[in-house]
């Protein structure tokens, strides 16, 4: 596919609407998840376990979808996972024992990898190379919107006052399989129809170790694994760092807020940063800010200077993602690019279940704030293979010189 199809032209902005409604039903099941275990009688570990398997068992899965992807259709994983997110959530909220809630959290989890899988390939062939950062940047904002609204709708849901936790959660958890279902109202025409290729091109399969060996991939996998651990962890500890500080719980959510908030606002000019500064230096200089930006969290500042820190953070955590999607895309085999976003999704599942573990470690040893000097190192050596990265050598397709362009399709100063 040649891209003709900019961002809201449609296919692009049903494809953003969809992700949001079911990026959303996750944001707002996984806290519901939590509070519908301790309603059942969870401990902390237990809660680890349940969030989990909610990251590790789609593990086993991405890779054979992303080769299936690679040699197929992408749209068809859509509804699938759709069906899947509503039938984990739904299924949440009516289990009664904590190894069911374990299972169906599995099955969210795989719902929530076969969309985005599915998701990212459409929006990798259906782009050209130049539009590419634009268009991954376009698409990442339904997942913001999603992790904007979700926690805070189920916040309004559930309830522990006089034990009604167990009968709010469920509540929550039903609502959000709804929400999860409103992604079908756009679920059309995302898929443009290509051409078959030769069997024999369908059948070859490029190895994972030679997808991993290629320059560029493995930068792109780090960096995308950094930001995630960076916005899952300061999601966790931020709110045990405001109970020290005395911070109150409902102005630690406005923080939390405007730091969603930001990372959208990043994605939504993130054009023109790129006509500006071009893709090395834009995910050189976002990394390298966030890392410090992290650590800084650690010192004893005012709740204004917070603010104002959190919301530079947002900003500078919203490149890394999309731009993190367009490194890998044109840095693997154009025969394994879907297999490559789904080996980036298994590094960000694995970031999932090892940063927020290394996190309670280190906490345990030098207290909450040690987390954040951990993620600012963590971001700097994200900020270090975006320099790498962007002096790697250019793939063929883009050593050729523009092919299919357009007059008006807009160039990429440092393309990886």
């Amino acid at each position: 596919m040649d891209g003709r199809s900019g961002p809201g032209r449609g296919w692009l902005l049903r494809l953003v609407i969809a992700f949001s409604f079911a990026q959303g039903a996750v944001s707002m099941a996984r806290p519901a998840v939590s509070y519908r275990a301790l309603s059942l009688g969870a401990d902390e570990r237990a809660i680890g376990v349940i969030t989990g398997v909610y990251a590790l068992l789609p593990l086993f899965a991405a890779v054979p979808l992303g080769r299936r992807t690679d040699h197929g259709r992408c749209a068809p994983l859509l509804p699938v996972g759709v069906v899947l997110i509503a039938g984990g959530c739904a299924l949440s909220g009516t289990a009664g024992s904590l190894p069911a809630m374990a299972a169906w959290s599995g099955v969210m989890g795989l719902g929530h990898l076969c969309f985005v899988i599915g998701a990212q390939s459409i929006v990798a062939r259906q782009s050209a190379p130049a539009e590419q950062d634009r268009n991954f940047g376009h698409f990442t904002i339904g997942a913001s919107l999603g992790q904007l609204i979700g926690p805070v709708a189920a916040g309004h849901l559930i309830s522990a006052g006089d034990g009604a936790m167990a009968r709010t959660s469920a509540v929550a958890l039903v609502v959000s399989a709804a929400v999860a279902a409103l992604s079908f109202a756009s679920l059309w025409r995302v898929e443009h129809r290509a051409p078959l290729r030769p069997r024999e091109d369908r059948a070859a399969k490029v190895p994972v170790g030679r997808i991993l060996r290629t320059r560029g991939v493995p930068a792109g996998i780090f960096i995308s694994l950094a930001v995630l651990s960076a916005t899952d962890i300061l999601t966790a500890y931020l709110p045990v760092v405001g109970e020290q500080r005395s911070i109150a719980p409902a102005t630690i959510g406005l923080l939390l807020s405007l730091r969603a908030a930001a990372t959208i606002a990043c994605r939504l000019v993130m054009t023109p940063m790129l006509r500006l500064l071009g893709r090395t230096t834009l995910l050189t200089t976002t990394c390298l800010l966030a890392g410090l930006l992290c650590a800084g969290i650690a010192l004893p500042v005012p709740v204004w200077a917070l603010a104002v820190m959190l919301a530079v953070l947002g900003f500078c955590l919203g490149a890394g993602q999309p731009l993190s999607m367009t490194t890998v895309v044109q840095a693997a085999p154009e025969r394994a690019r879907s297999t490559a976003l789904a080996l980036r999704l298994t590094g960000n599942r694995l970031g999932q279940v090892a940063a927020p573990a290394s996190a309670g470690l280190v906490a345990g040893f030098a207290g909450t704030a040690a987390p954040f000097v951990m993620l600012g190192a963590l971001l700097l050596g994200a900020a270090g293979l975006g320099v790498r990265g962007g002096r790697a050598r250019p793939t063929e397709k883009e050593a050729a010189g523009p092919v299919r362009r357009t007059a008006s399709t807009p160039t990429n100063r440092n393309p990886t």
